[in-house]
């Protein structure tokens, strides 16, 4: 179950805008997460703006955050780390704005990202989630990819058809109305990997969403990613397939067949990945994941391919 999200307390001062900055060791981008949204701050009266710390080994958000933010961003540490998702959770219980905007410390806002997606809450006050495009960046900040367009939501819909065999929205373009995580519940700890994509299937399900065309935002994708604890291991495989196991009995769209494809696909890139870097105890993980999911005769093909791609390859 979703862990509870208690409403703001009466009396409290409610501004539009909570802007809330997960950080965990990231403070050489934070400076530019914070640059990115000061530079369309409408106030203190209209925007909430804190940046919530992990408790950051390699770093001080804390410096950073008293430097650029000049006494307009609030800063809090946890007690003890306890990862991503539980630090998102942090973030909604802290929020008081009636749109919650989780930002992550190493992405930012583009210029309009605020006023484009007020106007669409503003014009759709049924609609729990508001999102845009988002463009996707190296360490460098060079662009490589925009995110998917999804015209079944850009008019507002409640079809999580789109949503369910991949997460085609980035965090950092997405925006959810905080009476929906009090009605909701906040993102699921069970899930490392998986717990954004959950949340927002849950929230254009429940509640309707919203994505705009444009890009608004910049992910920062990290080339380290591609050999992180979760994938040497296939847990970030098994955290999709966790999250698989719920939207098959929560959504009636779920249909497996794609759903395990993508399964066995991204096994037969990592055990490629992994035995192309030398990693032999990655490849083992990933090598015995990958078996347990592809079918012999998918197997079978594989192989056959990989034999003639070596022939080509001798060929020419």
């Amino acid at each position: 179950m979703p862990p509870p999200v208690e409403p703001v307390e009466p009396g409290v001062e409610r501004p539009l805008w909570s802007v809330m900055i997960p950080t965990f060791n990231c403070a050489s981008y934070l400076r530019h997460t914070l640059e990115s949204v000061l530079s369309q701050d409408p106030g203190p009266g209209a925007m909430q703006i804190e940046v919530v710390d992990d408790c950051s080994t390699r770093d001080d958000p804390a410096a950073v955050v008293a430097e650029i933010g000049g006494g307009r961003v609030a800063f809090h540490r946890r007690p003890a780390n306890g990862g991503a998702t539980r630090n998102f959770n942090t973030c909604i219980e802290r929020s008081r704005g009636q749109l919650v905007h989780i930002l992550h410390g190493d992405d930012l806002v583009l210029p309009g990202f605020y006023r484009r997606l007020g106007a669409a809450a503003e014009r759709h006050p049924d609609r729990a989630l508001f999102a845009s495009r988002a463009m996707i960046v190296d360490e460098a900040g060079i662009v490589f990819m925009v995110s998917d367009r999804l015209p079944r939501l850009e008019e507002g819909s409640t079809d999580v058809t789109p949503m369910l065999v991949h997460n085609r929205l980035c965090t950092p373009g997405v925006v959810i109305r905080r009476g929906f995580y009090e009605r909701h519940g906040g993102f699921l700890p069970s899930l490392a990997h998986t717990a954004d994509w959950e949340m927002w299937t849950r929230a254009i399900g429940a509640g309707g969403g919203v994505v705009l065309p444009d890009a608004l935002a910049q992910y920062r994708e990290f080339s380290a990613n591609d050999t992180s604890r979760l994938r040497r291991q296939a847990d970030n495989l098994r955290d999709v397939e966790r999250a698989f196991h719920l939207f098959a009995g929560r959504y009636p769209a779920f249909d497996w067949r794609p759903a395990r494809a993508r399964l066995t696909e991204e096994a037969a890139a990592q055990v490629a990945l992994f035995r192309r870097l030398g990693d032999r105890e990655a490849h083992a993980a990933n090598l015995r994941y990958y078996r347990g999911k592809a079918s012999p005769l998918r197997r079978a093909a594989r192989r056959l391919q990989a034999v003639v791609n070596r022939l080509v390859e001798r060929i020419a």
